[in-house]
């Protein structure tokens, strides 16, 4: 898989738990079949992949990204960075294959320029290299 395949895949993870979080009632399994039908197969499992990932292991990630975050509460973090945040980590930290932590933070701060706000990708870095020097 490319690394533009794996970034669309995050992307589109991104956007899937970002509705989730507004809509609980409705599965991601929902959410990814609207993606299906334009989107490369690659694409959409490795979005899958990540969606379930950070799903099932949310309070370990939430926990290392609340142990690094010496002044912001989760619940308080912008909606978008909270899920950048948790792809990141997991994709460190409890992915079956990890990828190595500066790819992991270097994808996220791109995609937090793309989809967040101008302090987004400060914010987004900072404290992914808490989380990996501390955890």
């Amino acid at each position: 898989m490319k690394l533009t395949a794996r970034r669309q895949a995050r992307e589109i993870a991104l956007q899937i738990l970002f509705q989730t979080e507004f809509a609980p009632q409705i599965s991601s399994q929902t959410f990814l079949d609207v993606f299906e039908q334009s989107v490369e197969a690659d694409v959409i499992s490795y979005a899958d992949l990540l969606v379930n990932g950070v799903q099932s292991h949310r309070s370990e990630i939430d926990s290392k990204i609340q142990a690094s975050s010496a002044h912001w509460k989760l619940d308080r973090m912008a909606t978008i960075d909270r899920n950048i945040l948790r792809i990141a980590v997991y994709e460190m930290k409890f992915a079956q294959e990890p990828i190595k932590e500066n790819i992991a933070i270097n994808e996220a701060v791109e995609i937090a320029k793309k989809y967040g706000t101008t302090d987004s990708s400060s914010f987004v870095n900072g404290l992914l290299d808490q989380v990996s020097k501390v955890n």
